[in-house]
C-alpha cells in the first residue's frame, strides 16, 4: 500500500504549489479533481481531453485517482436520476479518453441521492444501471470504475453498498471509514467492504463528525490498515483531511493532521 495526497485538501494552493506539497512531504502521488486552487476544469476536460492530459503528464507526478462529478452538487446531474444517464455517459467516455491519455488508472464518481419521488431502493436500482454502463465505458478504457459511499447519498449503509456491489459486476470502491463512522457503523462493520476497495481516503471521524483530530477519532487506523493489507488491497490510501462546509469539516489544521496520519502509516508499515 502506497499514500497519496488529495488535491482539494490544499484549497489556497495552486496546482503546481500541490505538487510541490506533496513531493515534500515523502508522498509523491496526487488525487485530482474539480475543486478549490489546484483544480482542474471539467469544461476544459470535455472539451479538449487530450490537451488537458499532456498538462496532467507534465506535473511529472503520479496521480493514482481522479473525482468526477458529473453536476455542480451532490444533486445535480446525479446518478440516481434516469434522465440523466444519457448525458452523463456522454461526458464519461470523454473523461475516460482524458484518464487514458494522462495515465491515471482509477476514477471515482458518487452513487447518487434520493430523489424527489424514490426510496433508498428505487435509487439504487436506478444508480446500478446507470453505473454499469460506466463500467463498462471505463473496462474499455481501461479505466477502473469506483463510487464512494457518503453522507446524503442513498448508499449510507455497508448493506447496501453490498447490495449495489452485486447488481453491478466490475464496479469497485473507493473507501472512505469516515462516512459510515460519522453515520454511527462500527468499524468492523465497514471491514466487509475493504475486498472491494480500489482506491481508499484517510481521516479521522467519530459518531456525528466525518473529520476530527487524529486524538479525538475513532477509527482505528491500525486495524484499518491491516484489514485493507488482508484483503488483497495494495493501492493507494489517499489523505483527505479537508477544509469545507461539507459537514462542518472547517476546524481542523489540514497540514498537521495529514502529517499525523502519514507518519501513523509509515510507523505501522515498519511492524
Amino acid at each position: 500500500m502506497k499514500l497519496s495526497l488529495t488535491s482539494w485538501s490544499l484549497r489556497a494552493c495552486s496546482l503546481q504549489e500541490a505538487v510541490g506539497l506533496a513531493n515534500v512531504l515523502g508522498i509523491g502521488a496526487l488525487d485530482l479533481g474539480y475543486f478549490y486552487g489546484p483544480a482542474l476544469s471539467r469544461d476544459t476536460i470535455l472539451e479538449d481531453p487530450d490537451g488537458e492530459a499532456h498538462r496532467v503528464r507534465d506535473l511529472g507526478i503520479s496521480v493514482p485517482c481522479f473525482y468526477h462529478l458529473f453536476g455542480d452538487s451532490l444533486s445535480g446531474r446525479n446518478m440516481a436520476d434516469r434522465s440523466q444517464h444519457s448525458g452523463n455517459w456522454a461526458d464519461f467516455r470523454v473523461i475516460c479518453r482524458f484518464m487514458k491519455a494522462a495515465g491515471i488508472p482509477t476514477v471515482f464518481v458518487l452513487p447518487g441521492v434520493v430523489n424527489p419521488g424514490q426510496s433508498r431502493q428505487d435509487a439504487l436500482a436506478v444508480s446500478a444501471d446507470g453505473l454499469a454502463e460506466l463500467v463498462k465505458i471505463g473496462g474499455g478504457a481501461g479505466v477502473t470504475v469506483t463510487i464512494e459511499p457518503h453522507v446524503h447519498s442513498y448508499l449510507e449503509s455497508p448493506s447496501l453498498v453490498l447490495e449495489l456491489l452485486d447488481r453491478v459486476p466490475g464496479l469497485k470502491l473507493t473507501l472512505d471509514y469516515a462516512h459510515f463512522a460519522c453515520l454511527g457503523y462500527r468499524q468492523e462493520e465497514v471491514d466487509v467492504l475493504a475486498p472491494h476497495a480500489a482506491h481508499v481516503h484517510l481521516r479521522q471521524a467519530r459518531p456525528g463528525a466525518l473529520q476530527t483530530k487524529g486524538a479525538e477519532g475513532t477509527i482505528n487506523m491500525e486495524a484499518q490498515f491491516a484489514t485493507l493489507r488482508d484483503a488483497g488491497f495494495d493501492g493507494y490510501l489517499a489523505l483527505e483531511y479537508v477544509h469545507q462546509d461539507y459537514m462542518d469539516t472547517l476546524y481542523d489544521d489540514v497540514l498537521t493532521e495529514t502529517i499525523g496520519l502519514r507518519d501513523k502509516f509509515r510507523a505501522w508499515s515498519k511492524g
